[in-house]
């Protein structure tokens, strides 16, 4: 019942990168698989509306989601730091006060979320049809917002240590319980969309409970109060880290947004189409994320010991693979893509016809471009893991200035296909600015 604890200051980088990313990889598979399972369910069981309202939350669920995860992730770049420079009593401190601003945090974003919901809906111009079924679903998710803090911190505090083994057996377990809870909630006892949220919501208390019980065992973690009191110096540093990274992720959700705004008026096929697609985003950038994470963990835990040369090394040979892998998976996509995104759709031959072709399309444009995405996690981790997250929210306003500028004025040019080419214009806009801050970084910590 032990975490996999892992220094990654000494051996190869490249075995070391790939086998921290590899379980993150799973992990991040079976996350996906229920969400696609949640997707796929809802389509199939209630037809393309019920769909629909699924895509017409899903950019402002995630901006939520990555003021979350960038909060979290910003706390544990500080946490990787002491742990690769052996100052255990300091990353006690680090972890207990990042308990506690977590805890703000969650507090203030469950506020935030119920009081937002409804406004920014109506301001996306939801269409009536499926309004009440979005809202439903989004009060729910935004009530979990506790559990789904609770989980990133747990899963960011062991990732930080090097362990990507227990958040991937965490992620399975709570796969399996969402897809049972689905077929549960859904279409047993037909609660609906609100049935697929409940479902999510338990699946990720599960993983939580399982993470953390995973940390009580980690003897040079035990905390004491006295590390969970707040203090303006380390506060300060935790919240310098983690608010840019919540900003750079909130940043990228509104450029999101608009376009959601842009296809709630192509109707309901196109809008199912797109969500069909949308799901399938998540698996497309499963790799990436993974050698993102643990790019942050590796630079992060090298900057602590001092060891620069490293650093420069480990790029070298993340690069070179999640290149790699981006080229298979976009094949994989452009022989299967009609087959996967057909998996999606129900509705009258018509109305499924229609989001097919949407859908097919979207994806064969992103699978073609998906290298541009693949080198911004990789960067932009490299460049968060040496300490500098506001480079990264910089980054983060690019694609938002690409995303909203393509999607308002490539349709005019180029018809509906222009909404699809904005999202990869995004990717370019952040590579521009992601590159270079690398290299500057580099420069300045060889100094």
């Amino acid at each position: 019942m032990s975490a996999k604890i892992k220094d990654m200051t000494t051996g190869k980088p490249l075995p070391l990168i790939v086998s921290f990313a590899l379980p993150l990889m799973v992990g991040n598979i079976f996350q996906q698989l229920y969400t696609v399972v949640d997707t796929m369910v809802v389509g199939k069981a209630l037809g393309v509306d019920a769909l629909a309202a699924l895509g017409a939350t899903d950019w402002l669920y995630w901006m939520w989601l990555g003021m979350i995860q960038g909060v979290t992730q910003g706390f544990g770049i500080l946490m990787a730091r002491e742990f690769g420079a052996k100052q255990f009593e300091s990353l006690r401190s680090v972890v207990g006060r990042s308990v506690t601003l977590s805890t703000l945090s969650a507090a203030l974003f469950l506020i935030l979320g119920q009081v937002a919901a409804e406004p920014i809906l109506t301001l996306l111009n939801t269409p009536p049809e499926i309004m009440d079924w979005s809202l439903l679903y989004l009060r729910i998710m935004f009530l979990g917002i506790p559990i789904v803090m609770a989980y990133n911190l747990l899963a960011t505090i062991l990732r930080s240590l090097g362990d990507g083994q227990t958040p991937l057996q965490a992620m399975i377990v709570a796969a399996i319980s969402n897809i049972l809870l689905d077929l549960l909630f859904v279409l047993a006892f037909r609660w609906g969309i609100a049935g697929a949220a409940i479902a999510t919501l338990i699946a990720q208390v599960i993983s939580s409970i399982y993470c953390l019980l995973k940390i009580k065992k980690i003897e040079f973690l035990t905390l004491h109060k006295s590390h969970f009191a707040l203090k303006a110096t380390m506060a300060g540093r935790l919240l310098a880290l983690g608010s840019p990274m919540a900003a750079q992720n909130a940043i990228i959700a509104v450029g999101g947004m608009i376009i959601q705004g842009v296809v709630n008026g192509y109707g309901v096929a196109f809008i199912g189409g797109f969500t069909a697609v949308n799901k399938l985003y998540g698996v497309l950038e499963i790799a990436a994320t993974s050698y993102g994470y643990a790019m942050i963990t590796y630079v992060s835990q090298n900057l602590g010991a001092g060891k620069i040369h490293r650093i420069r090394t480990g790029m070298k040979w993340a690069v070179t693979v999640a290149l790699a892998t981006s080229a298979l998976i976009s094949a994989v996509m452009l022989v299967f893509g009609k087959t996967i995104v057909g998996a999606f759709i129900s509705g009258t031959p018509v109305e499924a016809a229609a989001a097919l072709t949407v859908g097919v399309t979207y994806l064969t444009i992103m699978s073609i471009c998906l290298p541009v995405l693949y080198i911004l996690h990789v960067t932009r981790s490299s460049v968060q893991g040496m300490g500098n997250t506001v480079l990264p929210m910089v980054s983060g306003i690019a694609e938002f200035v690409m995303r909203t500028s393509g999607v308002l004025l490539l349709p005019t040019l180029v018809g509906e296909n222009g909404i699809f080419i904005a999202e990869v214009l995004a990717w370019f806009g952040a590579d521009l600015i992601l590159v270079p801050s690398y290299f500057i970084m580099l420069k300045r910590i060889s100094r």
